[in-house]
């Protein structure tokens, strides 16, 4: 098979399948040749393990995980570019190409019927707009997964990998630590893509734990207590939470007083462990 990174033979492909990118899915396709090799090597690509790839574009990464593993499935949601994956996969019968949107699949279903006597992995190029979403579904579901190797706006890849406790931490560090070991793989210049982005791009690793890194009363409260503590990161706790979680700031200050925190602490001052008892504190106040 031709090269599938290089930029003549990309183009050689979309013109004969009439593709153009769009934009609102954030199509931008890897022609840096040393990158996916890396990346399926990195995210634990080997005999015994079944992948699930999401958004595969024209198939770069497929192709280097499809060498490796026993069984690809890439789940793409472009119907335009399944005819170009059949094409550019097609020396392999261990792939599978799904066309989905992958926030409204049942994976668990997936990887029951796909990869029976597997360990699985996710590994994939996530269009950045889907970052988020795409990695707190794979976490919140609980799937049966080893890892998730995912590249991303390098942006969201160093709020991703935070250590807890600094500035850079965000609601959503805070609930990838909750789930996994978050660490980051490398970087990727813009100018590893076509059409090439205007900011760079890293790729981490997220080590699933077989159960959550705390325990607490209700998962759905620690949630909560999470995303309220960061929608006015610049308040103190007390403010913040009595704001937004209709709680009084009496409450709330008794609340801080038994979880031993600070009145004057923020969200981005605190550890997993403390958002944990700030949670089992206020479930206590609900019964």
């Amino acid at each position: 098979m031709k090269k599938l990174s290089d930029i003549g033979t990309i183009k050689e492909i979309l013109t004969k399948y009439g593709f153009s990118f769009s934009k609102s899915l954030g199509q931008n396709f890897l022609v840096n040749p040393s990158v996916c090799p890396k990346m399926a090597e990195m995210g634990g690509a080997e005999k015994g393990v079944g992948v699930i790839e999401i958004g595969p574009g024209i198939g770069v990464l497929t192709y280097e995980l499809a060498k490796r593993a026993n069984k690809v499935v890439a789940i793409e949601l472009d119907k335009r570019l399944i005819p170009v994956l059949n094409e550019t996969l097609e020396e392999f019968d261990n792939v599978k190409i799904i066309n989905a949107d992958v926030l409204k699949t049942d994976l668990h279903k997936l990887i029951e019927e796909e990869f029976q006597g597997l360990d699985v992995i996710v590994c994939a190029n996530l269009p950045y707009y889907i970052t988020s979403p795409v990695i707190m579904k794979l976490l919140e579901e609980k799937l049966p997964i080893k890892s998730i190797t995912v590249m991303v706006q390098k942006e969201a890849a160093d709020r991703l990998c935070a250590d807890l406790g600094t500035r850079q931490t965000g609601a959503v560090t805070v609930a990838v630590n909750y789930y996994a070991k978050a660490e980051m793989l490398f970087k990727v210049s813009s100018g590893s893509f076509m059409p090439q982005p205007k900011v760079d791009s890293a790729v981490i690793k997220l080590d699933v734990y077989s159960k959550p890194a705390v325990e607490t009363y209700s998962e759905e409260m620690l949630f909560k207590v999470i995303k309220a503590a960061f929608a006015q990161r610049r308040k103190t706790l007390l403010n913040t939470l009595s704001n937004s979680m209709q709680y009084s700031k009496s409450d709330i200050s008794e609340v801080l007083n038994n979880a031993k925190i600070s009145q004057n602490a923020r969200a981005e001052q605190l550890k997993l462990e403390d958002f944990a008892a700030i949670a089992n504190e206020l479930s206590k106040l609900e019964k």
